[in-house]
């Protein structure tokens, strides 16, 4: 996997940042005094737990040695360690009483083994709180998936394997660990002011693990045949913008006491 590049995935900073605002307002009622910020990338996350629990000891864990390094810049007064999510955590040895990431687990396999995983991480009462793109559902992904499977492109590209659960099997998965659980779904509506805008933000993720596979030129060749399809699909509003829906899933679980 190429290095994540926090200049690129910085440029939609203030859109990308929206959903964890969302989730720590709806944790407005908690007073955690240690908080896991899971997958804190560039320290926008961060920032945002930091601003709304600021008594809290707030740790960032990412294992983009880049993105830490952004994220210190950003958020000095918090602590950061490399620690990848996908493992067992053994670099965290204390226990949180908030678990939260933010756009973090699309990225990991076996949700059904990791949620538990997580819950482990906090204290007795503590939260599990969770925001993840709905990926499935988000026509770019689908876009992504036609063209490598079309004739120009099948056997040039390996496709990406999506690790999301359906919302009712998160349902299921939750309900298996915690008593006390909640989820739902918020579709942002992205104002981009052009096409490119929108091939932009995804090649700060999703159009990552596709643009590594190719040289320069093919990977600029599937970037216009991506470009094609946005034409297609998204028709500009009437000042010339283009209405971005994301669909994004969220999900607060409380280990039991």
């Amino acid at each position: 996997m190429s290095k994540w590049n926090p200049v690129q995935y910085e440029k939609f900073l203030k859109d990308r940042t929206r959903p964890a605002i969302d989730l720590a307002c709806r944790l407005s009622a908690l007073s955690p005094k240690r908080i896991l910020d899971l997958g804190c990338g560039p320290g926008n996350s961060t920032r945002v737990l930091l601003n709304a629990f600021p008594g809290a000891r707030i740790v960032g864990a990412d294992n983009s040695e880049e993105m830490l390094l952004k994220a210190r810049e950003r958020c000095p007064e918090a602590e950061f360690v490399n620690a990848d999510a996908a493992g067992d955590l053994h670099e965290l040895t204390e226990k949180f009483d908030l678990v939260f990431s933010n756009a973090c687990i699309q990225w990991l396999p076996d949700h059904r083994g990791l949620l538990p995983r997580l819950m482990t991480l906090l204290t007795e009462g503590g939260t599990l709180a969770v925001q993840i793109p709905m990926q499935r559902e988000h026509p770019v992904h689908r876009i992504l998936g036609e063209l490598v499977r079309s004739e120009k492109w099948k056997g040039r590209l390996v496709p990406r394997k999506y690790n999301n659960l359906t919302t009712e099997e998160y349902f299921d998965v939750l309900s298996g660990f915690s008593g006390d659980f909640e989820l739902w779904e918020t579709v942002y509506c992205h104002r981009m002011p052009d096409y490119e805008s929108i091939v932009e933000w995804y090649r700060g993720t999703g159009l990552r693990g596709y643009l590594e596979q190719l040289s320069e030129a093919d990977g600029e060749d599937f970037v216009g045949d991506v470009y094609a399809e946005l034409e297609k699909r998204y028709k500009p509003q009437e000042n010339g913008e283009i209405l971005f829906r994301f669909p994004r899933l969220f999900f607060m679980a409380t280990r039991a006491r």
